[in-house]
């Protein structure tokens, strides 16, 4: 099978790259390389599949198989061992060896004049001038690909780490840390702010996932039939999707791992952003890689190509698939904006592969149907974390009290979840540590933002300035003229949801380009330049988190010198009149009416940044004034009293958890330290808790690091208010029962947004009695359908459903790999007409349910036959079928004995109490186990008449060894 899934026949002929027929025969074909394949070579593809060569099937890059006879593939490569190993245990590179050492010998001699070659058709052999033009086409196609690895290899051979190309480098190969990538990935937007989501991240894991090598994203799931052509991988900024998309190219570049692959194509989104002319395929890839300008084309269905989208949350192209005309032709100039949906649609170049990456915020602007596969960017877990300080910092001795600090700070360990946390930590502390600071050694996310911005200062001046000023405290006028700046584009960037800017954006908010490249030159580790593969200049932060820094920064010193609320820019507020404290509400109201929490961050350095231990340390960034009617202590006094009453108002549970965080920033930790004692010492449940100490409970159970067995909600005594505030700790337990705790529909939106919390922890969940309705379920179902959730038991009984539910229950059902084992619907008044509608999921082949528990729903024999149809489905997982106090009667009973009796029903446990059964009815049963004995075990018929002649036959196979049942009630 080629790459487009098509047979190759060996004698058929082929079109070649240059457009004229390769005729095969029997004969195997030449590599790239000169050499004749083997017919025992094997290959590693980027899927990590074997290729076998010869008669052997061989896998292609998406997974399929390659039949072939004894014509070898052409592939660039001249690998002829690999090792075929289960995923989890492959090594982090392919170490796919080179059949030779030297380096292809082609022929010196001149090659034949083309109009020569015409005019001896018909006294030459075709086969020969055939070959001719073949060998010239192969040794172009072998230098064009030499030489893009080449610069490939230039080019990403060395990893910055957050410094720009001013700085100094290291090679990829010598700090690498493997990272996590996972399958699958959150169904739908998270509204949380990233660092929120890094948080519930960073929880002890109770299962161990298997990780994706990079080399391996390609590799379809167990349970998928077709090949894998496009992949999107999403991750938090800073996570290392860019370092992983690195750490691909390299490897193939260097000839270590993909090697069936004829051409990398790194596309970075912040680079097309520039280009507003007119381009076909061909082209864009050549105004990227000159070298293809000696090749027509490479569609073909021999060349393997793959292209990478790096940071589509960059992307300020429309991307609108619906709307863009369709272009099939990879010559045909158009809108880069078209080439690119096109391309990912597979119109253009459908044969290649497409690797996406993009922060979570932005995956959505990818149609999911054009989407094959998602993986995840876990980040470092804690020995990993170790391991990175223990890379970066020689002196063992210093690493380890750098690990030994970050350790002491919950919030300080949590980001360092993400790789560039971990060396901004390890830039700060390690000069901090060494020159003995010990009583300035940061503890809050804002004392260590402002050491790095002071540090890296110093860094520059002595650098580049040859100063020998040590004191990080002493900024020069122009140092602190230009960090105000950056602070300045900093904020309004962030207003508009852009993390990379280039000329015209720096012009809006008064920088220069002369003055922002000199600066990227000066100081490389706060904002960084890149030219891309070409000239077209894009600049960045190193980091989301440093540019929401420099945005508090910003709206501080604005008020501290002009008076000005950057949050309010509209304000009636008289300049004179305003206080910092006026300035920290407007923060905290709009933070709140965020719905991505996109200000969570700039919120809490902003109060971290009004502490005045905090202004002293950046004093010579900041404009000291003493003019101002408000003490830093009134300040604080009254920032904190204002976030206690947004904990008492505020409806969203996240939001409320950022508050507290804010709380923290300030010091503020009295309510929170309350709850901590009384939580130690197990007098929680003595008293009644108000809505705003249910919240700090929250805060304290989310921010363990422990992951609880059971959350118990009805164990507080609290309101109705409190309970709902409670509900974001089921992120952070195994089993939550929330039964009878007067939740509603409303409460199902916080908890859809638990289910889809990244590697959760969350295996059961008991909703008994609470008034959810059917809109409840609607939305408790947005979090069911989510890859992410792992909900094994749901427990619903009493929840006043309808059969409206039923039919969203029975979608969810039937989403591709369910984790949903057990469901209990009992108590609701769902009629027949509900389990008609349910059984539609119960038949799919994806549905996994086992447990299915209906008592008391007001069902009659009218539903029966339905129930029948699940029990006899091949696709049917059911093993246990509680149908009690149910009006069945033996005509229900006798059309479900027909599903019983079927050989594909796999049914262990069958519940029929108080269903009015009576001797007919276990007549029938009886008959359904002669025919089918091998499976049930288990038949409760209490609060029945059966008789004694049915009764007598049904205990009679209690002892019958043919039979398996061994309880009968």
């Amino acid at each position: 099978m080629s790459l487009s899934g098509e047979r190759e026949e060996p004698t058929a002929s082929k079109m070649s790259l240059s457009g004229g027929r390769e005729e095969e025969t029997t004969a195997s074909k030449i590599s790239l390389s000169g050499e004749r394949e083997e017919s025992t070579a094997s290959k590693m593809s980027l899927s990590g599949g074997r290729e076998e060569g010869s008669t052997a099937s061989k896998m292609s890059l998406s997974g399929e198989r390659e039949e072939e006879t004894t014509a070898s593939k052409m592939t660039q490569d001249t690998s002829s061992k690999s090792v075929q190993k289960p995923r989890a245990e492959s090594p982090t590179t392919s170490l796919l060896s080179m059949k030779s050492d030297q380096p292809p010998t082609f022929s010196q001699e001149p090659l034949p004049d083309d109009n020569k070659e015409v005019e001896s058709l018909d006294s030459e052999d075709p086969l020969k001038i055939t070959h001719n033009l073949l060998d010239r086409r192969r040794q172009t196609l072998l230098t064009v690909q030499q030489d893009i690895k080449a610069k490939l290899k230039h080019k990403y051979q060395h990893i910055s780490e957050g410094i720009g190309h001013h700085g100094n480098q290291s090679l990829l190969k010598d700090i690498y840390t493997e990272l996590y990538i996972t399958e699958g990935g959150s169904g739908g937007l998270n509204n949380e702010h990233e660092v929120r989501q890094i948080e519930m991240a960073s929880k002890k894991q109770t299962t161990q996932e298997t990780p994706i090598k990079c080399n391996d994203i390609f590799k379809p799931l167990p349970e998928q039939d077709k090949p894998i052509r496009t992949v999107l991988t999403k991750g938090i900024a800073g996570i290392g999707k860019t370092v992983s998309v690195q750490k691909v190219i390299l490897d193939w570049a260097e000839g270590k791992a993909n090697q069936d692959v004829n051409f990398m194509f790194p596309l970075p989104f912040r680079d097309l952003n520039l280009k507003k002319d007119q381009y076909s395929l061909m082209q864009l890839l050549s105004h990227y890689f000159s070298e293809l300008k000696e090749i027509d084309s490479i569609e073909d269905g021999e060349t393997k190509t793959v292209f990478i989208f790096d940071g589509l949350d960059e992307c300020r192209l429309p991307l609108d698939f619906k709307n863009n005309e369709k272009c099939c032709d990879v010559t045909k100039p158009t809108s880069v904006d078209v080439l690119l949906t096109n391309l990912l649609e597979g119109n253009l170049l459908p044969s290649a592969l497409v690797w996406i990456t993009s922060r979570p915020v932005a995956a959505n602007q990818i149609p999911p149907e054009c989407v094959d596969q998602v993986t995840e960017v876990q980040g470092f877990n804690d020995p990993q974390k170790e391991e990175y300080f223990r890379k970066k910092i020689p002196d063992q001795n210093l690493a380890n009290d750098i690990i030994k600090h970050m350790k002491t700070s919950r919030s300080l360990h949590i980001m360092c979840h993400m790789p560039v946390f971990c060396w901004i930590s390890a830039t700060v502390l390690e000069m901090i540590l060494k020159e003995a600071e010990k009583d300035e050694v940061p503890k809050t996310l804002t004392q260590m933002y402002s050491h790095f911005i002071l540090i890296q200062t110093i860094v520059k001046n002595k650098k580049y300035n040859k100063a020998t000023e040590t004191n990080p405290k002493e900024l020069s006028q122009s140092d602190k003229e230009m960090i105000l700046k950056l602070a300045k584009l900093a904020f309004q960037q962030l207003q508009k949801g852009n993390l990379i800017f280039y000329e015209e954006d720096l012009r809006e908010c008064g920088l220069d380009v002369t003055e922002a490249s000199e600066y990227s030159a000066l100081c490389t580790e706060i904002f960084k330049e890149e030219s891309g593969l070409y000239q077209d200049k894009v600049y960045s932060f190193v980091h989301l988190s440093i540019q929401e820094f420099l945005a508090a920064v910003h709206a501080l010193e604005s008020f501290l010198d002009k008076k000005e609320n950057v949050f309010s820019p509209t304000s009636d507020d008289k300049e004179e009149s305003i206080q910092l404290s006026d300035l920290h509400r407007t923060a905290v109201d709009q933070a709140l009416k965020s719905e991505n929490g996109h200000l969570d961050l700039v919120l809490r350095f902003l109060l971290g940044l009004s502490l005045e231990s905090n202004q002293n340390l950046l004093r010579g960034l900041l404009t000291q004034t003493g003019n101002t009617t408000q003490t830093n202590d009134e300040t604080v006094e009254r920032t904190v009293r204002y976030l206690s009453e947004k904990i008492n108002e505020e409806s969203s549970p996240e939001r409320i958890i950022n508050l507290f965080h804010c709380l923290n920033e300030l010091g503020a930790n009295s309510l929170v330290e309350d709850m901590q004692t009384s939580l130690r010492s197990g007098t929680l449940s003595e008293t009644e808790l108000k809505p705003d100490q249910c919240s700090a409970l929250a805060y304290l159970l989310l921010m363990s690091e422990e992951v609880l067995e059971e959350f118990d909600l009805k164990t507080y005594n609290t309101s109705k208010e409190g309970y709902q505030r409670l509900l974001p700790v089921v992120k952070s337990c195994k089993r939550a029962l929330l039964d009878g705790c007067k939740l509603t529909s409303k409460s199902c939106e916080t908890l859809a947004s638990a289910l889809q919390t990244p590697n959760s922890s969350l295996r059961e969940l008991d909703l008994s009695f609470n008034d959810l309705g059917d809109r409840g379920v609607e939305l408790l179902c947005v979090g069911l359908t989510s890859p992410l959730c792992n909900i094994q038991t749901l427990v619903l009984d009493g929840c006043n459903l309808t059969y409206e539910s039923c039919e969203t229950l029975a979608s969810a059902l039937q989403i591709p790999n369910s984790s949903l084992r057990e469901l209990d619907l009992s108590y609701n008044d769902l009629e027949d007409r509900g389990v008609e509608l349910l059984c539609v999921g119960l038949t799919s082949p994806l549905c996994n349910i086992q447990t299915l528990v209906l008592g008391q729903c007001g069902l009659t024999e009218g539903c029966c036959s339905d129930l029948a149809s699940v029990l006899s489905s091949p696709n049917s997982q059911l093993k246990q079928l509680e149908l009690r106090d149910n009006d069945l009667q033996d005509s229900g009973v006798t059309l479900l004995s027909a599903g019983l009796e079927d050989p594909d029903c796999k049914l262990h446990t069958l519940g029929l109490s108080g269903c009015l059964v009576t001797e007919e009815g276990c007549a029938a049963l009886s008959s359904a186990l002669r025919s089918n004995p091998s499976h049930l075990k288990e038949l409760d018929l209490s609060y029945n008449h059966p008789g004694d002649s049915a009764g007598g036959l049904l205990s009679a196979a209690l002892v019958d060894p043919t039979y398996k049942l061994m309880k009968l009630k």
